[in-house]
């Protein structure tokens, strides 16, 4: 007998935060989401998602054992973008019990029904800032702090309940060039764009002044860029304020690269840091009492290992296909080389996303993880 419960305590959503860093602890591939990010993540007063979502937890029981849990989501400006009416699940985990998986997605089908909704899909979070996907490929590669892991067998369960491929992501391995040095076909043609278009690569050694000068321009950026992309609803002005507020303070302004037009004007960006997926399984995704240190000594005293992550790369959708990723990391190569990284992960890409997969040919790459987002219509 699966019993499900509503998270309705802080005890209770401690419960659903930590319940996947337990049944993921011992593996070796799983990167922990960071608890107190979570915890942000799912305040409906603190996440400024929830002006246009609305959610609820649920925890799965057998036998008086924590075996599952689920989200339950509605983006309201997602399903009138593309004029859906989707349930969104998120944050599933569940032994490999089938009884408990069907149990969990009927409850998130249950509250889809109540709000109006036809179909559910997923995983996905609250906007494509979160997590999203579940992983059907690269279950022996270590994940990133972006990305969801799951066992194999959780695929499985959702094609035995009736779900169907919605959209896939790819995940790049991408190899710095051995000699340290941007090929000279790449610099070539960046500064054949820098010309021809009249850009400008524009870097800063102020987290302040980036803020105050072209903050808001990324994420407006992102916004233009991504727009076209499955299931993307647009940054909010409060989400942008939370993004800039996480993201800029943190991030090596040595990887940042803005391209400029003429009139100063933003036209592609690139943020790149190091990958933190084995300081947070050594912190064990919580910042207290001891976490906070693995985080630090790659954040704040700039112990690198050998791996990038590659967060966001958007580029002015007139100025796509012209050039302008080649610009970014004409800059940003060397910078790699410099602070000693060998390999970067691209985290998710759309599969049918030409246009971003085709910036890699500058690199030696590899696909090595695959990702996939469900759904089905819940009136069958």
């Amino acid at each position: 007998m699966i019993e499900i419960k509503k998270v309705e305590t802080k005890s209770e959503l401690k419960q659903f935060i930590r319940f996947n860093y337990e049944m993921y602890k011992d593996n070796p591939y799983s990167v922990p989401d960071l608890y107190e990010d979570m915890l942000n993540t799912f305040n409906r007063e603190k996440n400024g998602a929830f002006e246009f979502c609305e959610a609820d937890y649920f925890l799965a029981y057998k036998d008086g054992t924590l075996v599952g849990r689920v989200a339950a989501i509605i983006n309201h400006k997602a399903n009138q973008t593309w004029n859906t009416k989707n349930v969104r699940f998120g944050w599933i985990d569940f032994i490999d019990d089938p009884e408990v998986s069907k149990a969990l997605i009927n409850t998130v089908e249950q509250w889809g029904k109540d709000h109006g909704m036809t179909h559910i899909q997923g995983p996905l979070g609250f906007t494509d800032m979160d997590a999203e996907g579940m992983l059907i490929e690269g279950f022996d590669q270590l994940g990133t702090m972006a990305t969801i892991y799951n066992y194999p067998y959780y695929p499985q369960h959702m094609e035995k309940l009736g779900f169907a491929k919605e959209a896939d992501w790819i995940e790049m391995q991408l190899f710095m060039p051995e000699d340290s040095q941007v090929p000279e076909k790449h610099k070539r043609i960046s500064e054949m764009v820098m010309k021809r278009y009249n850009l400008r690569i524009k870097k800063y050694t102020s987290s302040k002044k980036i803020r105050e000068e072209y903050g808001e321009a990324i994420f407006e950026l992102v916004n233009e860029a991504f727009a076209p992309l499955y299931g993307y609803s647009a940054l909010s002005p409060r989400q942008i304020r939370q993004y800039i507020d996480m993201y800029l303070p943190i991030v090596d302004l040595r990887m940042i690269t803005l391209i400029l037009d003429e009139n100063d004007q933003l036209v592609g960006a690139g943020l790149s840091m190091p990958s933190l997926s084995r300081a947070l399984q050594k912190a064990k995704g919580k910042l207290f009492p001891f976490g906070w240190y693995h985080l630090a000594k790659v954040l704040y005293l700039h112990q690198y290992g050998d791996c990038l992550d590659l967060l966001l790369v958007a580029v002015k959708p007139e100025y796509q296909n012209k050039g302008v990723n080649a610009l970014l990391f004409y800059d940003l190569i060397p910078v790699y080389a410099k602070l000693g990284f060998k390999y970067a992960e691209s985290n998710v890409e759309l599969e049918t996303n030409d246009k971003v997969q085709a910036q890699w040919s500058y690199f030696e790459h590899k696909v090595h993880k695959r990702r996939r987002s469900f759904v089905k219509d819940i009136n069958i």
